[in-house]
């Protein structure tokens, strides 16, 4: 396991070593707004980069370039390239790096840039550098750091610079901001086992809650890793907060990736639902957790709420209603949620999960180990529904919800976060996609993964939690330390005492209202 941490280190070197200096030119600046600051110097730097490569071929004029004019912006819309005015380029930007008013030359640059490329970038890019607080030497300093990096020639593009870079940064914020890096980041590897799972060669990709839109990128990736093509795909999502929803734009059009279904609104997915008559063949989202400020109040009889009406101190299972209302007939969903969701009978959540069991839309619940998110202890699982539990791989698993115990799996990339593997990403994957097609060779492995009747649902009160199916090896490696089993056992405790503060307040509005008050756990 020590081998293992250390090989990934040791990959991940020269980002670590770029966020190390990025972060000590941070000085003041909170990590939540200096986010904005670095990813999108970053985004400037690989457009440059882009651009200057085919502005060298269009100025050297051979072949398909002969007689092309290199300041013609129609030369690089041809080739999905962004046009890059000249006092946006990154070489102009980094002779003004020392220059006592650089922020506001990078201000300029940006506004130049969305001017220039209207349609995909007007009003989303970040002009925060010419503030006050920012120190000019340290932003200069950034410049010359970020400068030192080639992101978008094609040696580059063919490494991944950009996103080792990107992903890498984004999640190190994620850590630095704590709960609130949570609003806007999945890790990788949670992003990467949803997909894999789904596999969204081709369709309509929904995330209601898509963040930095990591989602969409994974799946599109997914897409090109397995031959695909990326034009039979196409994403929609929405995001509630604005500086979010501006990272997302950025992240896509890094890529490549068309943007403009990816929509912004004050009141969120479930106040204003941007996407009213969409019907996704996927669903993929990490949910905010337990979310308790979610407009409950405001939607007691919307139409969403067809397997009962969500409590209003959780939005879990009104995420989970609105993920199955914008499903296709044949449409698959998965998600992250909170543990909880798994038993929890407040407030009529083991009504709504019993009817979702019995109505046969659970396709998989898999427990994932603790330490996978920067932001929050709170042990999760993944869930996958499915309208369609055929599939496509013709073999009938109706009647049955396949139980993966994963919380075991992943290695500490350090003190405090776990990943999971390659080799335990496709495990898990390979596991669900056996049990699914036609002729395949799952089998119940004891500790780890069970296929389970509706019946033996129905015997276990609807509790989905896993461990009650799958069971406990025969034989175990005990490998955990002591420390990490403590952990876990500690974080579990914290989750349950939640629940139980949550029951509480359940039970003191529900005895309010028929006149009774409770003070000091007695009844007035």
């Amino acid at each position: 396991m020590a081998e293992l941490t250390a090989k990934q280190n040791n990959s991940e070197s020269f980002e670590q070593k770029l966020w190390k200096t990025a972060d000590k030119l941070r000085k003041n600046i909170d990590a939540a707004e200096y986010k904005h600051i670095v990813l999108g110097l970053i985004f400037l730097k690989y457009i440059s980069d882009a651009f200057e490569v085919l502005h060298q071929k269009l100025i050297a004029g051979e072949g398909d370039y002969a007689g092309a004019e290199p300041e013609d912006r129609d030369e690089y819309s041809a080739e999905n390239v962004f046009f890059v005015p000249v006092e946006a380029r990154w070489s102009y930007l980094q002779g003004q790096a020392k220059q006592p008013d650089i922020g506001k030359t990078v201000d300029l640059a940006m506004e130049a840039i969305e001017r220039e490329n209207a349609k995909r970038l007007k009003g989303i890019l970040p002009k925060v550098y010419g503030q006050q607080k920012l120190d000019q030497k340290s932003l200069g300093g950034l410049i010359d750091l970020i400068g030192s990096i080639t992101l978008g020639d094609a040696e580059a593009q063919a490494q991944d610079v950009l996103g080792r870079v990107y992903e890498y940064f984004l999640g190190q914020f994620a850590l630095a901001e704590g709960k609130k890096g949570g609003q806007f980041y999945t890790p990788e590897s949670i992003v990467r086992l949803l997909v894999e799972i789904l596999e969204p060669y081709n369709g309509r990709v929904f995330d209601p809650c898509c963040g930095s839109g990591g989602m969409f990128v994974q799946s599109e990736k997914f897409v090109q890793n397995h031959q695909g093509r990326l034009d039979n795909l196409s994403i929609y999502g929405q995001e509630s907060n604005e500086t979010t929803y501006k990272l997302c734009r950025m992240n896509l059009a890094l890529r490549g990736i068309d943007g403009s279904n990816i929509k912004w609104n004050p009141e969120g997915s479930f106040l204003n639902d941007a996407h009213k008559d969409l019907k996704a063949d996927f669903v993929i989202a990490n949910p905010p957790f337990n979310d308790s400020d979610w407009g409950g109040d405001l939607l007691q009889n919307d139409g969403r709420w067809q397997y009962g009406k969500p409590p209003q101190g959780s939005a879990n299972f009104a995420w989970v209603q609105h993920f199955l209302y914008h499903l296709s007939p044949t449409g698959s969903a998965g998600f992250v949620l909170s543990n909880g969701s798994l038993s929890s009978n407040t407030s009529g959540e083991g009504d709504i999960r019993k009817a979702l069991v019995v109505q046969d839309l659970v396709d998989c619940i898999v427990m994932l180990p603790t330490q996978l998110f920067y932001n929050t202890g709170i042990p999760a699982c993944l869930w996958f529904l499915s309208r369609y539990k055929n599939g496509n791989k013709n073999r009938d698993r109706k009647g049955e919800v396949l139980f993966i115990d994963a919380s075991e799996l992943g290695y500490m990339v350090n003190r405090s976060s776990r990943a999971f593997t390659e080799d335990e990403i496709k495990r898990i994957a390979d596991t669900y996609h056996e049990w699914k097609k036609s002729g395949g060779s799952y089998r119940d492995i004891k500790g780890f993964c069970k296929s389970a009747s509706l019946a033996d649902i129905e015997k276990h009160n609807f509790v989905l939690t896993p461990g009650r199916y799958v069971g406990i090896p025969d034989e175990v490696e005990d490998d955990v330390s002591f420390e990490d089993r403590m952990s876990a056992l500690t974080m579990a405790l914290g989750e349950q005492m939640r629940e139980g503060q949550l029951l509480d307040e359940e039970i003191k509005k529900q005895l309010a209202k028929v006149g009774f008050v409770v003070s000091d756990r007695q009844i007035i």
